[in-house]
């Protein structure tokens, strides 16, 4: 019950993120192009589907390993183009987006967590 409970919950944050990105791309889809990333428009919403997809996933238990890669997948550039602390001029934008940084961070902790599971419940 925990295991899963926990999976809901850590899922929660690429379903929000995700269906907000990939419902108003736009705002994303500029620090995407600064990146330097082709189509960022595309890409945008191409991220957030694959949150809202994979989180969904997650939290349902379906094939979870697979919904961890995904998500891995989809969060590790989100987090490298979406929150870059250390071109932030100033102490507060440094600050947010560190903590920004970190929660993804722990999001990649979690999903590992579900990677390492060597457990066998299906749902």
């Amino acid at each position: 019950m925990l295991k899963t409970l926990g999976r809901m919950l850590l899922a929660s944050i690429f379903i929000s993120g995700g269906a907000n990105t990939f419902m108003q791309p736009d705002g994303r889809a500029e620090k995407v192009a600064a990146a330097g990333i082709p189509q960022p428009r595309q890409a945008a919403i191409l991220n957030g589907a694959v949150m809202v997809v994979g989180g969904a996933a997650l939290a349902a238990g379906i094939a979870p390993k697979l919904a961890a890669t995904a998500l891995l997948g989809a969060l590790i550039p989100t987090t490298i183009v979406g929150h870059p602390f250390w071109k932030e001029e100033t102490p507060a934008g440094n600050a947010n987006q560190q903590v920004q940084f970190l929660k993804n961070l722990a999001a990649v902790g979690g999903l590992l967590l579900v990677l390492a599971d060597n457990s066998h419940e299906e749902v």
